[in-house]
């Protein structure tokens, strides 16, 4: 189990440093450099990228050190995997096409087309919120089954991950509701530039995220 838990770190930290290499090789802002150059906009940018790879840093450890956990507690006598729900398969897919409408409206922003970026953030935002739906579905379905966080411990920490994962979600989606707020008042693609590379960033990284702990329920 030592090993898997340091594949999977492994993995999550290949994907958030490829990420990292995509974000900070992006040439900032063009259209506004000569504007903010000279009112520290470049060092803004550069800090706010390096405040999220920061933060992921953060996120990854705290992912990594519970799927430490759940890998030490599941060798114990009392651990009885629960029933992964069908409905998780779907929420996947959604989530997958969630992240690739966010990297449509990061092609669109670059080449400075702000119609196609309206179209990814609002389809992004969207499948995001229907993947937490799904989610809590899926709870209520386990629940209505008699698998409750208190009946194993194999049940509570699959509420504790996906919950965990869906806090980190939502707070994605925070991010996601200012930049589409600042798209749909008028501002232009150039404006808004840096926060959709961004929130395209976090979103692939929530993505590989899922991926390590559905792949590591699945395995149990």
């Amino acid at each position: 189990m030592g090993i898997s838990v340091g594949i999977m770190f492994l993995i999550m930290a290949v994907v958030a440093g490829w990420l990292l290499k995509q974000t900070m090789s992006t040439t900032p802002w063009i259209a506004r450099t000569t504007i903010v150059e000279g009112h520290g906009g470049s060092f803004s940018q550069a800090k706010a990228k390096i405040g999220l790879w920061v933060f992921l840093a953060v996120v990854t450890s705290l992912f990594a050190l519970f799927i430490s956990a759940y890998t030490t507690r599941m060798e114990l006598g009392d651990w009885r995997p629960l029933p992964e729900p069908t409905l998780l398969w779907f929420n996947t897919a959604i989530l997958v096409l969630s992240s690739i409408a966010l990297q449509w409206a990061r092609h669109s922003v670059e080449k400075e087309e702000i119609g196609g970026v309206k179209i990814g953030l609002a389809a992004g935002g969207g499948l995001t919120i229907s993947f937490m739906v799904g989610q809590l579905v899926a709870w209520q379905q386990l629940g209505d089954l008699g698998y409750h966080p208190s009946t194993n411990p194999a049940n509570g920490f699959f509420y504790l991950i996906t919950g965990l994962h869906g806090l980190h979600m939502l707070g994605g989606l925070v991010a996601w509701c200012r930049t589409s707020f600042k798209v749909w008042r008028g501002s232009e693609a150039a404006e808004v530039r840096l926060s959709v590379e961004l929130c395209t960033a976090y979103w692939h990284f929530l993505l590989v995220v899922w991926f390590v702990l559905f792949g590591l329920m699945l395995s149990t």
